[in-house]
């Protein structure tokens, strides 16, 4: 597994990165680019149906945000940025503006590389099929890359320079990319899920709402900066919290008899099986 963390600068291959749909992961990626400094304004291209949607990102960030799709078929590097429903069909219908020149970068969920290379047949464009999660809206994304057949070294580092400047970024095998989608891709719902339960409980035992959340987002953001700064395996950073009959040992308790640890690794496990079945529907409809 290769993690990358060195934002490499692009702005040498002197060319446009388009944005196929401009809805927040888009845009999350054109802010985190823009600011690391990957592309300029001027090399920026968002397609988006809705009107409001181009203002808003012409408006925001000085892109060329446009409707019509030829607009892609110069851009040297192409991110899909659609639903996952409409991909496939979208891909066929545009099959045109797709070249042997581009790079082209799929962020919806569960599409096979398999489906894309299919969709785009005959084009030879280099895919690469990427897993991010919402923390990128705010630049700490996570985001798995998994290279198509055509896809080159220089092509993976392009993608991973995207991704960084959004977050962090490993690169895995295909075969992975379920469990990706049912561990980052789903896993900020469960810690806002978490988050929610930990404000709860602090109002069921007496605090303000108000304090009860400045306490608990502090106390998430504390513990993962923790873990992240010292390395510390998460069992022996809670041991550091945890004092023979104390406190933390005794909610630590009933966490373990309501079978905690084992309900997260079976919303994983169901979002990962989820995750194979959308990529199976996707399949059907290339087939169909």
């Amino acid at each position: 597994m290769a993690v990358h963390r060195v934002r490499e600068k692009i702005m040498k291959i002197k060319g446009t990165i388009g944005f196929f749909g401009g809805g927040r992961m888009a845009e999350a990626l054109i802010k985190g680019i823009m600011q690391a400094g990957l592309f300029g304004a001027e090399q920026i291209v968002a397609l988006d149906p809705d009107k409001e949607r181009r203002r808003l990102l012409a408006g925001r960030y000085r892109i060329n945000a446009v409707d019509n799709p030829a607009a892609l078929a110069d851009c040297e590097i192409v991110v899909l940025a659609v639903k996952p429903q409409i991909l496939p069909n979208l891909l066929r219908l545009n099959r045109c503006n797709f070249s042997n020149k581009q790079l082209v970068i799929s962020i919806a969920a569960g599409v096979s590389l398999e489906v894309l290379e299919s969709c785009l047949a005959g084009c030879d464009c280099r895919v690469i099929r990427v897993m991010p999660n919402t923390p990128a809206l705010v630049m700490e994304g996570a985001s798995a890359l998994c290279p198509g057949s055509l896809a080159a070294e220089e092509d993976l580092k392009a993608a991973a320079a995207i991704f960084d400047a959004v977050g962090k970024s490993v690169v895995l095998g295909e075969a992975q990319m379920d469990a990706v989608t049912g561990l980052s891709g789903s896993g900020p719902a469960y810690v806002f899920s978490f988050i929610e339960a930990l404000i709860d409980g602090g109002v069921k035992v007496g605090l303000g709402r108000d304090v009860a959340e400045t306490l608990a987002l502090q106390t998430v953001l504390g513990a993962v900066k923790l873990a992240i700064d010292t390395g510390g395996h998460p069992a022996e950073l809670r041991a550091m919290v945890t004092s023979p009959g104390g406190t933390t040992i005794a909610g630590l308790h009933q966490m373990e008899k309501a079978g905690f640890q084992g309900i997260v690794m079976d919303a994983i496990e169901a979002a990962t099986r989820r995750s194979r079945e959308l990529g199976e529907l996707a399949a059907q409809r290339v087939d169909t």
